[in-house]
């Protein structure tokens, strides 16, 4: 039984929150890394790593809200660092599909001379029930860019199942995980997997890149909405339209499908307008 903690850096975001119970539910000994901790982490004060650091077996490695903000693969790579120092022997990074940024930091954690294990994912699924649009899906509309682009979109769910694994089982080291979800689907396509999920009408809206970036500004501000429209113009060129295994190789198992994740969301309220 492992008796050293695993640091889950992100432990109350979409992911880290997932990761962080499930090893609670297995038994394995949690820190969870958060400004708010007990032992704090905050990727904008390296002041605190060491102390968040300090006896960890493992850490679960995510960069809020985006590895592609600048500066941060400067500080995923100054982490690295520090966790080898503190004698972190496995880290396990989460990363984006398509991403230059990413690929520059999986790079340094490639480079670390920790062990490590890359999770590089799809869009996720919870965007719509968790994220920014859940809002525009209440009010029967999904304004996305992109127009006709086909995208395996993920359930966060499977993505925390694989990190796991490679947290608390043998075989998982070095190993690269492209995970996606089974099918590709338009944007249209998931309107109307989420309209058959919430039983109200939920149409499409193609909006232009620009609109993408209003919208993401009004919401989180102008800083957020500059990144994750980057990404955006990015990644919905079609060089992910395609579905890969990584899901299936790390957990020998399917992803679970976009429908299943919608319907699921639908019964636990996520749509609720009590939510």
């Amino acid at each position: 039984m492992q008796t050293r903690p695993t640091l889950v850096i992100g432990a109350t975001g979409k992911t880290g929150s997932r990761v962080a119970s499930t090893l609670d539910q297995k038994g394995i000994p949690v820190r969870r890394g958060s400004r708010s901790a007990a032992i704090p982490f905050d990727w904008d004060r390296p002041e605190t790593w060491n102390a968040a650091l300090d006896g960890a077996a493992s850490a679960y490695v995510t960069y809020f809200p985006d590895i592609a903000i600048p500066g941060a693969v400067e500080k995923v790579e100054a982490l690295a660092a520090a966790a080898k120092a503190a004698g972190v022997e496995h880290l396990v990074m989460l990363t984006g599909r398509g991403e230059h940024h990413a690929r520059l930091g999986e790079d340094v954690i490639r480079a670390s001379g920790v062990d490590y294990t890359i999770v590089r994912a799809a869009w996720f699924a919870q965007n719509f029930s968790e994220g920014y649009l859940r809002d525009p899906v209440l009010d029967g509309v999904l304004p996305m860019p992109g127009g006709d682009i086909l995208e395996p979109i993920i359930d966060i769910d499977d993505i925390a199942d694989v990190a796991v694994a490679a947290l608390t089982e043998d075989g998982h080291r070095g190993e690269l995980y492209e995970v996606t979800g089974p099918r590709l689907l338009s944007f249209a396509q998931m309107a109307a997997e989420l309209g058959a999920a919430t039983g109200h009408p939920v149409r499409h809206i193609p909006i232009s890149f620009e609109e993408f970036r209003a919208g993401v500004a009004e919401a989180a501000g102008p800083f957020i909405a500059d990144v994750f429209e980057a990404i955006a113009r990015e990644t919905l060129d079609g060089r992910n339209a395609h579905v890969t295994d990584g899901v299936e190789r790390a957990l020998g198992r399917k992803p679970r499908d976009f429908a299943e994740f919608a319907a699921k969301a639908a019964r636990a309220g996520a749509w609720s307008t009590a939510a």
